[in-house]
């Protein structure tokens, strides 16, 4: 808990620098990319924990490997991570940088299950009325269950709209029983 909180604390601050950069979808993509690297890469993880390496070792490393790759200030960035021993956070800080992305550009992203996979005519369609149900722009996550055998189950966030058939037969059972 403490660590996502610290997390968004940086991830705040990411958001401020891509703003004042005016790229932050470019931004979101590097902080992605180190973040796969530190996810993927055992000896550059170990490299980053280790106790044993300095933090001006360190520090020399990441801004000789990226200063020619990215702007100054993010690598200022990651040099403040690693001063602040907070470089193992690089992944949370990540997530947390595209929740609040997502904040502040009005997007808002939903799981849509269905009973078959829908064809990206569907899938446009989904996307638009549901965007206009929210008022913001909605990112669709389809997954594919049978079960439901027909008909859209919407999440996003803690609301659920269950429109599946399956309900609808459920809710006609217990109709009928009564």
């Amino acid at each position: 808990m403490r660590d996502t909180t610290i997390a968004r604390n940086y991830a705040e601050v990411l958001l401020e620098l891509a703003r004042r950069a005016g790229d932050l979808e470019g931004w979101g993509q590097m902080i992605d990319d180190v973040a796969s690297a530190v996810r993927a890469d055992e000896t550059l993880r170990r490299f980053l924990e280790s106790p044993r390496i300095s933090v001006d070792d360190k520090d020399r490393v990441l801004t000789t490997a990226f200063q020619d790759r990215m702007p100054r200030m993010f690598v200022r960035f990651l040099q403040t991570l690693i001063q602040h021993h907070r470089q193992m956070l690089i992944p949370e800080i990540a997530v947390e940088y595209h929740s609040l992305l997502d904040v502040a550009q009005g997007r808002v992203h939903a799981e849509v299950t269905m009973a078959s996979e829908p064809s990206a005519a569907d899938r446009e369609l989904i996307a638009t009325k549901l965007g206009a149900a929210f008022g913001k722009t909605v990112v669709p996550h389809v997954a594919v269950d049978p079960r439901i055998l027909g008909g859209v189950v919407v999440r996003i966030g803690d609301l659920v709209m269950d429109g599946s058939v399956r309900r609808r037969l459920g809710a006609l059972r217990t109709r009928l029983a009564q």
